[in-house]
């Protein structure tokens, strides 16, 4: 088998950006014939975008699909290139790759297998090929193969595998493709980011490579299509259970073209980045997609000198950090719809100025510590950094109350509501002011924060996007450690010297979140096996009892007080605002786990745990 070049490609796409979209795919093509290659692979759905929800499920966006890939035919002169797309035939649609040949479609494969487990819900808009099958379909007048196929350029002999129908073990279509005695499988996928999932997918590139006896090349997706879920743009190639190139993930480029001679001998291998750098970098990606597809002009935070906040403070300056060193600055400001470049001596500075507007919105329960907190940071940053205080306005409601109910509000009859109406009085004036900069609002929740319904409602979860809701306080925390030393911001000295509070209560009430709930590094494990592996309390005791220095009745009362907020808050996590998928799991009913807004809270369950 003489040695050609291949490649895979990854772009970042938008649903119904149709010209966007083909405009990427186009430019990936021609730089993939100017470094030579003879075969190049798009990801899954890379017309549509893999994210288009429902529209799948109409009959003119697939329809529209088709016609996309017309445009696209005319600029595959001289090279084979696989593209992804949806097909409907009849009722039923179908997640397909049209494979072109020198500007001629030569075949659609479909795929086989649905994805259905935590973000995925493609049984809902897609139907499974039957293995084996191929039907003629009819595209610009011509009967073209669809279905099972497998294609032949010069000595080389490959077919695919499309994302979910890799991971079905025995059952995947590589079987079959191994049978045929196929050279070379392709995988075009969709799969989310997840912290520490290369590894699995290198896994399980390297073993299909082994157990097929064939080269196998992967192509992701690229970016935050679409909101939530976030496509890393991993590309790698091995042969014979061995890597052999992968490129670096999350890049803020529009596309990606990794080419690689198909021979058995490593070329060029990006390192792994940390779980702390994959966290950083995804976010500050998926940040940077969200506000210029939402075609917004930076974003407003409310900055409290906490670890939540902070966190996400420092989440936009590495956006504009990061972003500015892989695009240059002139193409940064461009891609993000800034029109007046930076003009003085430290640009990174002057556009955090005009981006990030926070706010540090005090009470009188407030201290002077998590001010000094949020002003160091704001300044170390470059963040436009505003203070008020509240209390005005929070008297003006209690005083209006207490005269309703005809007596005064205190902190031992009336503790939540006096902490709910300071979160609540600092949300009309944070979203005022993003309004007038045309801003998207940031809100700080955090997973762990959501799983007990630690945050007031219309509060501190008023917002457009929740960029942490989906990791634990416990990893914030120790990322926070991280991020001062290895990405060099000292403007968390401060931060990471406090201890975790919501500064609701009186200062002299020595108010801090574990007091409230629990240890955080608690909550990550009960969480973990309750949440991520659906144990139930028992389980869950059972398994911590072993694995944590805790007396029996500590452990006990933190799994009931866990299951008991997890199962009264459910409403609460149904109204946050959308977040980015960044862990092997989260909490948000609209990606990954589902439960009752009403239930019976676990009630026969916990009382199990007495029983022991």
């Amino acid at each position: 088998m003489s040695s050609i070049k291949i490649a895979g490609a990854t772009v970042n796409q938008t649903p119904l950006d149709w010209s966007g979209n083909l405009s990427r795919i186009i430019l990936a093509i021609e730089e993939a014939k100017k470094q030579e290659v003879e075969i190049l692979c798009l990801p899954e759905l890379a017309i549509t975008g893999y994210g288009s929800e429902d529209l799948f499920l109409s009959y003119w966006y697939p329809k529209k699909a088709l016609a996309q890939l017309e445009l696209i035919l005319p600029h595959c002169s001289e090279i084979t290139v696989a593209v992804g797309l949806p097909v409907r035939i009849q009722d039923k649609v179908f997640n397909c790759v049209a494979v072109i040949e020198n500007t001629v479609v030569k075949g659609f494969v479909a795929k086989q297998f649905m994805a259905i487990d935590g973000v995925h819900y493609e049984f809902r808009w897609f139907t499974p090929w039957p293995a084996n099958e191929v039907i003629e379909f009819e595209f610009l007048a011509q009967r073209v193969p669809l279905g099972d196929l497998t294609f032949h350029h010069k000595n080389i002999h490959y077919g695919f595998e499309i994302c979910e129908d890799a991971w079905r073990g025995k059952l995947r279509p590589g079987y079959r493709l191994c049978d045929r005695k196929v050279d070379l499988i392709f995988n075009p996928s969709a799969s989310h980011f997840a912290m520490g999932k290369t590894y699995l997918r290198k896994e399980l590139v390297e073993e299909s490579s082994a157990t097929f006896d064939c080269f196998y090349c992967y192509a992701n997706l690229l970016g935050n299509e679409s909101g939530r879920m976030i496509f890393d743009g991993e590309v790698m190639l091995a042969k014979s259970g061995k890597l052999l190139a992968k490129n670096k993930l999350l890049s803020f480029k529009d596309f990606q073209v990794c080419s690689f001679y198909l021979e058995p001998k490593v070329q060029e291998i990006a390192p792994i980045s940390s779980k702390n750098e994959e966290f950083v970098q995804a976010s500050s990606l998926a940040l940077f997609d969200y506000m210029r597809k939402s075609r917004s002009s930076g974003f407003v935070l409310s900055l409290s000198g906490g670890a939540d906040s902070s966190t996400i403070a420092i989440l936009v300056a590495e956006m504009v950090k990061r972003g500015i060193d892989e695009l240059g600055l002139d193409d940064f400001c461009k891609k993000a719809g800034i029109q007046n470049l930076p003009t003085s001596g430290n640009p990174e500075k002057e556009l955090m100025s005009k981006l990030l507007t926070t706010a540090y919105q005090g009470t009188r329960n407030s201290s002077e510590d998590t001010f000094a907190s949020a002003n160091s940071l704001a300044e170390s940053i470059g963040a436009t950094f505003y203070r008020w205080d509240i209390d005005e306005e929070v008297d003006s409601y209690t005083t209006k109350i207490e005269k309703a109910i005809g007596r005064k509000l205190t902190w031992e009859q009336d503790d939540i509501t006096l902490q709910n109406i300071q979160a609540r009085t600092r949300s009309p004036i944070i979203w005022m002011l993003a309004n007038l900069n045309n801003a998207l609002l940031l809100t700080t929740s955090n997973r762990s924060e959501g799983d007990v319904g630690y945050a007031t409602m219309d509060g501190d979860t008023s917002g457009s996007i929740s960029p942490i809701a989906a990791v634990d306080k416990y990893f914030i925390l120790n990322w926070l450690s991280w991020a001062e030393k290895n990405l060099d911001r000292p403007g968390l000295a401060k931060v990471n010297s406090l201890q975790p509070s919501a500064e609701l209560r009186p200062i002299e009430r020595t108010q801090t979140d574990e007091k409230d709930l629990m240890p955080y590094s608690v909550i990550v494990e009960i969480e973990k096996l309750a949440i991520r592996d659906r144990r139930s309390p028992m389980d869950v005791y059972l398994i911590l009892s072993e694995e944590l220095e805790l007396e029996s009745a500590t452990l006990k009362g933190y799994i009931k007080k866990f299951f008991q907020l997890w199962s009264r808050n459910q409403w609460k996590r149904e109204r946050l605002a959308p977040s980015f998928h960044l862990d092997e799991f989260n909490v948000d009913p609209k990606t990954w786990y589902r439960f009752p807004i009403l239930s019976g809270g676990f009630a026969e369950e916990l009382a199990q745990l007495d029983q022991l």
